[in-house]
């Protein structure tokens, strides 16, 4: 039978989703994440999907999976004893940064600190020009005596980056050094800044390469115990992992690149969104994803996800861009905020609401799990207004606490600031709502995105509960909310292909540039990024090629990405390249200057597989058999600031062309949607929820 399961491990849940490939049959299954080793949650949660299911591990081909290991790995600093090797007078580099303030009139700024140590940074003699020629080679005594010198200070070391200048431009020396650090030190794990990243720019490159050595061991680790599982279970299909650009790579290219995964699992939850809007023909979307511990948005336009070369992980301040440790990698251009159902609340110094960033995660939870946590969080507050239910979460499997989460929120928020319990959790979930909202906001205008005409995909196990309040605060006028909303990233990394990007930094002005020369420099980026598919059993007739430029008129520090036709080559696309970077500049900065000259930066090439041949109007197998409508409970909604008798529905019950008006809750086993007063809710002819939000006449007419 051809299964293919997705499982994607969050903060708070580990999601599951099994699929056949050839009826559309799908099951899902979410359980409380394992924070101390998340592959028991893999392991013991993978048996109790395919009991739902009714088969066998032998009957699934493919397991794909995402997980946010690594991006709590940095965000923790629970990395690996890792030594940097650098080119002599450059080891305070990491310190040095871009010297650039984030905030001007922060007279108390700080960064985050890097990853490595200056204890741990070992200087060589060794130089290589900016043209590739050998200034000076590396002695392979003082690499061994200096690493020896290292580990009776500091102890063993299990992880090492070898970062040397220009090393992009020539990578002979990076090689060598990392071959003496192999034959001194077997055990240890070895990252080159030339294979990380090749780009000019040494901060970047190495603080990339870096976060790869840090996290590679754990990453490692962690891998081969989800191997050993899965085999101990039956499963002798394929495992592929999910990748922060929407595609998936095999386990060998994921222990070479561990710094790719950072957002593996929100990026497939954006990939899902995107596919939904490509199969309802909706163009422009905002992918916002809530689970148990942090919100992620996303921009979809012309049913293509925002791609991006650059992330920052660690801010020291949420939204500002600058404050975090950057990593340069292909990556779903998301924007992150510190919300989620784990999010905790409290009355701050002044005298005001907050809730997040820090969350009580999977251990203890909030305090409606009855799990032994004791400070109020977001989902006691949904749990407070009616929004869930506290026999149905989970479907059943998990009873919450309704009169413990009112406890802790009187305790906590309404004795404080003097106000009922009521009113203190409203406050709660109305922060949330405008949190999220404001990072939307910004995140759409720094790409000049109208949200105002786009529609909004709501998924995650919270993100149904509060998308219509975020999205009337945009004044976005329609949310889709697919089947399965509570494990969409699961779903996603359904249907996403085996996907490969290789970048390299060469500086050529395009006016110079030989057709040869152009066809010879993709053609060896093809070449290594094909490379990454061995073992897949996928030909290069199976793959299809895609090609980008980084260029920017001569003289300028910012460069911008132009992807280049398929049907070009040699002489007739070097003739078309000014047009093509004059078009893309003006729709960056509204002008163009066609008689400066231009030069390329950066060479990209993204290498595909086949695409599943899945759609996504998926067969949930959840089904009650009884009428969608199964009863009703007491919601707070804001419109007539009390509770109101609310009609709750059961949404596998649901069939395309059903249709109501809110208040409204549409419960399925790993998410709620709430639907407010006035709001317009049809079922589409795919299986989706589509809510056409309220205008606010509509609203008093209801």
């Amino acid at each position: 039978m051809a299964w293919r399961v997705g499982i994607d491990i969050g903060g708070t849940f580990t999601d599951f989703a099994a699929l056949n490939e050839r009826t559309g049959r799908l099951v899902v299954h979410k359980q409380l994440t394992t924070p101390h080793d998340p592959s028991k949650a893999v392991i013991s949660g993978l048996p109790t999907l395919l009991d739902k299911a009714a088969i066998e591990p032998s009957d699934v081909d493919t397991i794909i999976h995402g997980t946010t290991l690594v991006t709590n790995a940095l965000i923790e600093r629970r990395g690996a004893k890792t030594a940097m090797i650098c080119t002599e007078g450059f080891a305070d580099v990491l310190d040095i940064a871009k010297e650039r303030r984030y905030d001007m009139y922060d007279l108390a700024i700080t960064y985050p600190e890097p990853l490595i140590e200056r204890a741990m940074r070992i200087e060589i003699d060794e130089r290589m020009t900016a043209s590739g020629a050998v200034s000076t080679a590396p002695d392979p005594d003082q690499v061994r005596r200096r690493l020896a010198e290292k580990t009776e200070q500091n102890g063993p070391i299990q992880s090492v980056a070898v970062c040397l200048l220009n090393s992009y431009v020539n990578d002979s020396h990076e090689r060598e050094v990392a071959d003496i650090v192999q034959s001194a030190l077997p055990d240890a794990y070895v990252s080159t800044s030339a294979d990380i990243f090749p780009f000019m720019r040494e901060y970047e490159r190495w603080t990339t390469t870096t976060m790869n050595a840090f996290t590679q061991p754990m990453l490692c680790r962690y891998l081969d115990r989800l191997e050993d599982g899965l085999a101990e279970l039956g499963f002798a299909g394929s495992l592929f992992i999910m990748t922060s650009s929407g595609g998936t790579v095999t386990l060998e290219t994921a222990r070479r690149y561990p710094v790719r995964l950072l957002e593996s699992g929100p990026a497939a939850g954006v990939h899902f969104a995107a596919r939904l809007g490509e199969t309802a023909n909706i163009a422009d979307l905002l992918a916002f994803d809530m689970g148990g511990t942090t919100a992620k948005g996303a921009l979809v336009r012309d049913m293509e996800p925002l791609h991006r070369y650059e992330m920052e992980v660690a801010r020291v301040h949420e939204f500002r861009l600058g404050s975090g440790l950057p990593a340069k990698i292909p990556v779903i251009d998301l924007i992150e905020i510190g919300a989620g159902g784990g999010s905790l609340a409290e009355v701050d110094a002044r005298g005001v609401v907050k809730v997040g960033p820090r969350s009580a995660g999977a251990d203890p939870g909030p305090v409606c799990y009855s799990l032994g946590g004791t400070r109020p969080a977001l989902t006691d507050a949904n749990l407070t207004l009616g929004y869930l239910s506290p026999d149905f979460f989970l479907g059943g499997e998990m009873s919450l606490d309704a009169n413990g989460a009112a406890s802790a929120i009187g305790q906590d928020i309404a004795d404080p600031l003097n106000v009922d319990t009521l009113r203190a959790a409203w406050g709660i979930h109305e922060t949330i709502n405008e949190d999220v909202a404001r990072a939307f906001r910004n995140h759409a205008s720094e790409r000049g995105f109208d949200y105002r005409r786009s529609s909004m995909v709501a998924f995650g196990g919270s993100g149904p509960i509060h998308a219509l309040r975020v999205a009337r605060k945009l004044l976005v006028p329609r949310v889709v909310f697919p089947s399965g909303a509570g494990v969409a990233s699961a779903l996603g990394m359904l249907i996403s292909p085996l996907s490969f990007e290789v970048l390299r930094s060469d500086l050529v002005e395009v006016e110079t540039l030989a057709p040869d020369d152009l066809d010879a420099k993709f053609a060896d980026l093809v070449d290594e990024a094909t490379e990454a598919f061995a073992g897949t059993g996928l030909t290069s007739d199976d793959l299809s090629v895609t090609r980008a430029l980084d260029m920017r008129y001569r003289g300028q520090g910012y460069d911008i990405e132009v992807a280049l036709p398929q049907s070009l080559d040699g002489k007739a696309l070097i003739e078309k390249l000014p047009s093509l970077f004059a078009a893309d500049y003006e729709n960056v900065f509204a002008k163009s200057f066609p008689e400066r000259a231009t030069e390329i930066v950066a060479w990209k090439v993204t290498v595909t597989g086949p695409r599943p041949s899945i759609d996504t109007d998926f067969s949930l197998d959840a089904g009650t058999g009884l009428p969608s409508l199964k009863g009703e409970r007491m919601a707070f909604f804001p419109e007539v600031n009390d509770f109101q008798n609310t009609p709750v529905y059961d949404r596998q019950a649901l069939r395309p062309g059903d249709s109501f008006a809110g208040p409204a809750l549409v419960e399925e086993r790993e998410s709620t949607c709430v639907i407010g007063v006035g709001d317009k809710v049809e079922i589409d002819i795919h299986g989706n929820l589509v809510a056409t939000i309220a205008t606010k006449q509509q609203v008093l007419a209801a």
